[in-house]
């Protein structure tokens, strides 16, 4: 098993060339002292066993230093990237230093031998064996220099994984791709991500099911589609309100298909049967009937909520945050995830309801507003700082420094204002988005047929 990695190295030319004319005499800047250095440890007799194994690519390794100076002369491509640096890394005993270094002699010579001068070292002086390249960033062949894109450190990852196949070596498996930050704390702290609802959902749905068959369909009430098409080259999951797949493999091992259906077969059928009975009852249709009410007095006194109010108020309610005594649960895997927000909406809530903002006009104008303050007020702050730079009169300074806490606390409030405000605009078409995906769920769920609708209007 291989590891790969490949960084650049900074530094002006001049400066390089007036170093290795008199080492003893220049100074470098720290850019490309980290390239000397680099050189000078890539060859150390000490950790390659007396310059045994150093090999040189379209260069000699006694001048290699010298001939990739010449090659940017050459092309007048001095400054910025001067060389690159990478290593090949493998497991402690995986491999003896011949074999080490021929590895690391064919990775460079496919990677960057047709174009450039490299110089592959191979150190001993650690448990793990591992070979260094340092390579010139401008090639002899045509001039250009060298680009490392994504597709780039791709290349040198699977050429490295070639070769371990090649002489019989073990690879590093990588099947997941690294979450966000923000989501792999919010997973850590087991708050309801994407991912989280989905591998709680295939949890409660293996628990009751009796036959993998009907792992799908409970899924389906659930609120996600299961696709184990065998035409399909991996099984997906996703929200019934969603366009995009997510593998059943990402979300681990225990989630793939197959272990699924192991996990679903290894439990008794019949115990689990009771489970399943009931849930299907609780997920059954259920249809509307109407419902008559007796109220006394007249609605032309009360006031009709509007606009953002009344669109985040909905949300509270669909979340099943409000009403606070009576509270249910979101269907919906899109309102089940947004409960990770619920302070953010309450602070929403609270903003839109003390300005009385109607619509984005009016968040757009409060920003304004706001804006306008903070220049105005942060004028004032400056000018406080002035003078206390010039005053000596202890009780003056403490005024000052009274007026100036209560403009920093004026300019706290307003930025916080602002930055809810901003998420407010930004966070419009997600809450509708989401309302929406609930309804669907809810429909079809609650919603009566249309042979069964008519029969109700025929009833009123």
């Amino acid at each position: 098993m291989a590891t790969t990695s490949l960084w650049h190295i900074k530094g002006k030319l001049r400066d390089l060339i007036t170093y290795v004319e008199n080492p003893d005499k220049t100074k470098l800047t720290k850019d490309l002292q980290n390239f000397v250095n680099v050189f000078n440890y890539t060859t150390n007799p000490d950790k390659t066993n007396g310059k045994e194994f150093v090999t040189a690519i379209n260069c000699l390794k006694e001048i290699a230093l010298q001939q990739m100076i010449m090659t940017k002369q050459q092309f007048d491509k001095q400054d910025n990237y001067v060389a690159w640096h990478g290593y090949q890394s493998f497991e402690p005993g995986e491999v003896t230093p011949e074999l080490c270094h021929e590895i690391g002699v064919k990775l460079a010579k496919q990677m960057w031998g047709d174009r450039f001068q490299v110089i592959v070292t191979t150190h001993l002086d650690k448990e793990h064996l591992h070979n260094h390249f340092c390579f010139n960033s401008v090639s002899f062949l045509d001039g250009k220099k060298y680009n490392y894109s994504k597709s780039e450190m791709q290349r040198l990852r699977n050429t490295s994984d070639e070769l371990c196949r090649e002489y019989g070596l073990s690879i590093i498996e990588t099947n997941n791709k690294a979450p966000s930050r923000a989501l792999y704390i919010a997973e850590k702290n087991n708050e309801p991500t994407k991912y989280n609802l989905m591998r709680n959902a295939i949890d409660e749905a293996i628990a009751i099911s009796p036959v993998p068959k009907e792992f799908v369909k409970i899924m389906r009430k659930k609120g996600y589609i299961v696709d184990i098409n065998p035409q399909s080259k991996y099984p997906t999951i996703r929200s019934v309100n969603d366009n995009r797949n997510t593998r059943l493999k990402t979300l681990g091992e225990n989630y793939d298909w197959q272990k699924i259906v192991e996990r679903i077969n290894t439990q008794d059928g019949f115990a689990v049967f009771p489970a399943y009975k009931e849930f299907n009852r609780e997920s059954k249709t259920r249809y509307i009937k109407p419902k008559h009410y007796e109220l006394k007095g007249s609605f032309t006194n009360v006031k009709k909520v509007t606009g953002l109010k009344a669109l985040y108020l909905y949300y509270c309610y669909r979340l099943g945050y409000l009403p606070k005594k009576k509270q249910h649960k979101p269907l919906s895997p899109e309102m089940k995830q947004a409960w990770r927000k619920i302070d953010k909406i309450s602070n929403q809530v609270r903003l839109i309801s003390k300005h009385n903002l109607n619509n984005t006009d009016d968040v757009q104008h409060f920003i304004s507003d706001n804006q306008k303050q903070i220049v105005t007020i942060t004028n004032q702050r400056n000018q406080i700082y002035n003078k206390l730079r010039r005053c000596k009169d202890t009780d003056i300074i403490s005024s000052l420094k009274s007026e100036r806490d209560v403009c920093s606390a004026t300019l706290k409030k307003l930025r916080t204002n602002n930055r809810v405000a901003k998420s407010i605009l930004n966070d419009v078409d997600e809450i509708k988005s989401n309302i929406n995906a609930e309804m669907n769920i809810q429909h079809q769920r609650f919603s009566p047929t249309k042979q069964k609708r008519r029969e109700l209007e025929w009833q009123r």
